[in-house]
């Protein structure tokens, strides 16, 4: 009776140790870093690029060609037998792009990119994307696994005591991202496809609950109209806000933008007429407006003819003389221009306006054209 009293506590002892050995071989403590981990990001059009290190100092070492070897090396652990810089520390260096882009020109697919770096004495460095983004380092690099490998020219910079990644550039359609250590700097240019992508997102989504909002398709028509996107697709969507099944309303804003997209596919008159009939659904300044685009489009004659009409719907208010007396200036008449630009200061109902008026006054009375 004494022995089975003494062997089931040892057997629960014994069950309790390999709990206790196995729960501390697994457990990962959260415990500082010597190199911190961190994240950069950058929006390019609707599109984010994303890339996530860990920055390592220099602390007085020899970075390249030392701490960083040149070249690919076999880093005695893990399968590959030549690996390149993990361009970073620890865990691999990652990089997302939300959409596809293009890598120095080479076309390179939206995703998660374990990135890798050789680094050569020539001033120059191959920039690695590969598939495998979930290793640690590059002690498992399998050059089957890359998506792209582009080489770039290295810069020299001012010291750079943290390893950092920054987007040292951004335009429109593009951004350069580099990394910045020690001396040196590794840059490459990401472009991306970012009118098309709008359009996709567009298109996507007017399909859902955004398509039940008239200014959606507002919005989407003009963003074809001035980023090169298909004119007759803009037609459509501009056609959808003027005469939509849920949403019909015929506005001068939509006007306009269907007028503007008739000018681009070389139907100025049908655009025009259209302005003419919806000139009555503007108020004073949309009108005085788009006078004043008949004017840049070198339709000087037109923007008197609107100006006028502006004038004979909204009586006795500056902007319609201001607007008048543009009309004039633009076609050369300086003496009626002048008339009615007084006529403007008198009406004026701030300084500011006043100021800008007279500023304008002064450049007729010199016989200067004020658009």
């Amino acid at each position: 009776m004494k022995q089975r009293i003494f062997k089931k506590p040892l057997a629960l002892i014994s069950f309790i140790a390999i709990l206790a050995f196995s729960v501390t071989v697994n457990a990962q403590l959260n415990t500082p870093r010597a190199s911190q981990q961190a994240t950069v990001s950058q929006t390019v059009g609707i599109s984010t690029i994303e890339i996530t290190y860990s920055r390592p100092s220099v602390k007085g070492r020899e970075i390249w060609g030392k701490l960083v070897p040149y070249g690919m090396n076999n880093l005695g652990f893990g399968t590959a037998k030549e690996s390149p810089w993990r361009a970073g520390a620890n865990e691999n260096t990652i990089i997302t792009f939300s959409d596809d882009v293009t890598i120095e020109g080479q076309p390179l697919k939206a995703g998660t990119y374990g990135l890798h770096m050789v680094i050569k004495e020539n001033d120059e460095a191959d920039v690695i994307f590969s598939k495998n983004a979930t290793a640690w380092g590059s002690f498992f690099y399998n050059p089957e696994e890359d998506a792209l490998k582009v080489t770039v020219k290295t810069r020299q910079i001012p010291h750079k005591e943290l390893l950092t990644y920054e987007f040292i550039e951004v335009q429109p359609t593009s951004t350069t991202a580099a990394l910045q250590w020690e001396k040196k700097e590794i840059p490459f240019k990401i472009g991306l496809a970012v009118t098309d992508i709008v359009l996709a997102d567009i298109r996507k989504k007017l399909q859902g609950q955004a398509g039940f909002n008239r200014l959606n398709w507002e919005q989407a028509a003009n963003f074809a109209l001035n980023n090169g996107g298909d004119l007759k697709e803009a037609m459509q969507w501009i056609d959808a806000a003027r005469n939509g099944q849920f949403f019909s309303q015929k506005t001068f804003a939509n006007a306009q933008i269907k007028a503007a997209i008739l000018n681009k596919m070389n139907k100025q008159e049908e655009g025009l007429q259209l302005m003419d009939e919806s000139l009555n659904l503007g108020n004073i300044f949309q009108v005085h407006g788009y006078g004043r685009q008949l004017i840049s489009l070198g339709l000087k004659d037109k923007a008197l003819e609107v100006f006028k009409w502006n004038a004979a719907h909204h009586k006795n208010t500056w902007p319609v003389n201001y607007g008048l007396a543009r009309g004039y200036s633009a076609l050369g008449n300086y003496k009626a221009a002048i008339k009615y630009m007084k006529k403007a200061m008198a009406l004026a109902p701030a300084k500011a306006n006043k100021d800008r008026v007279q500023a304008n006054l002064n450049k007729l009375i010199k016989g200067e054209d004020i658009n």
